[in-house]
């Protein structure tokens, strides 16, 4: 948060924000979440409940609330701000061209805040007893299945790389296509994270997991090394062509620009496709879904659990086991 935020937050919900970040060990980036999107339910029930008139919605203040407003949320308002969110809310919020009513996911996610805030003072911090949302349901979210690169498109991606930066842009490549990082994941990598053949990622919740690198990833990592500037007192393993720590945004337009070179949609893959890549490619060639949940960091098997769609093989096989497999009809 901002200090000018920190300045217009309740003390309820500062108090939270802060257990989540000192206790849960919650990332910045997932703390400053939670404030908007608490934020967001706040300014909405002081809007729906008329505490406020002729004030723009995005300058609604919230200071009001404390724990006698939160015990007067009812479940029927929170479907009231569910009807706002997938009917009025903008999707880019600061474009003039924008659609409005966010897609569920995003619902889903605010839906969660609120259930975790809701436990907080109720079940925590023991504030009241009163809790609208124990047992709200989240909004049903279409099953899509994650898009992926093939081996063929994979291999095609890295020999196209060339450039200024062809060294470096290489070993980013292979190790988002081999060890599946997330791209903040790779930004915050340092000198020091290597240790022989394994690396140490530091991963959502300020959680460290160590991977072992295949000889593809070594071999990049060894040649860009050779060609990395030494900077003194510069600890990150990438650095920009400013010779700085690559930020999140680089890394995504350097993946996105290579995507280009090698002919590929760039509206339909990304940095995250690319994870996504290596998980398929890894389950697809006998990695177990147990072996793959910590090789991506994921907290919970059923995230992981997505990837199972990719080895068609078993399906084909048991299609074909049935026993009307072969029936035809007679003429």
């Amino acid at each position: 948060m901002t200090a000018e935020q920190r300045e217009q937050c309740p003390d309820v919900l500062k108090k939270f924000l802060t257990y989540h970040e000192t206790i849960a060990g919650h990332s910045s980036k997932t703390i400053d979440e939670y404030f908007l999107d608490m934020r967001l339910f706040f300014r909405f029930l002081n809007l729906s409940r008329g505490i406020v008139s002729a004030v723009p919605f995005d300058e609604i203040p919230i200071k009001n609330v404390d724990i006698t407003f939160l015990e007067k949320v009812t479940l029927d308002e929170v479907y009231e701000y569910l009807n706002f969110l997938s009917r009025e809310r903008p999707k880019q919020k600061n474009s003039p061209k924008t659609a409005y009513g966010l897609e569920a996911s995003a619902r889903a996610r605010k839906i969660a805040c609120i259930r975790s805030f809701f436990k907080y003072i109720t079940s925590k911090t023991h504030q009241t007893d009163k809790n609208p949302v124990v047992d709200i349901e989240s909004p049903r979210q279409r099953k899509a299945l994650p898009q992926y690169l093939t081996l063929d498109e994979s291999l095609g991606l890295l020999e196209s790389v060339q450039g200024r930066h062809e060294t470096r842009d290489y070993a980013i490549l292979t190790i988002f296509l081999n060890c599946g990082l997330r791209r903040s994941e790779l930004a915050g990598l340092n000198l020091s994270n290597l240790k022989e053949d394994k690396i140490r990622i530091l991963g959502k919740g300020n959680k460290e997991r160590d991977l072992f690198l295949n000889e593809a990833c070594l071999t990049a990592l060894r040649n860009y090394l050779d060609v990395r500037p030494d900077i003194a007192g510069e600890t990150a393993l990438f650095l920009s062509g400013q010779n700085k720590r690559m930020h999140t945004n680089t890394i995504h337009a350097l993946v996105k620009k290579h995507l280009l070179a090698a002919g590929l949609d760039v509206t339909r893959y990304s940095s995250h496709k690319l994870r996504h890549t290596a998980a398929t490619l890894m389950l697809s060639n006998g990695v177990d879904v147990r072996t793959l949940q910590q090789i991506l960091g994921h907290d919970h098997l059923n995230t992981t659990q997505i990837y199972t769609h990719v080895d068609n093989s078993e399906l084909r096989l048991a299609a074909r086991a049935n026993p009307l497999s072969r029936a035809k009809k007679k003429r």
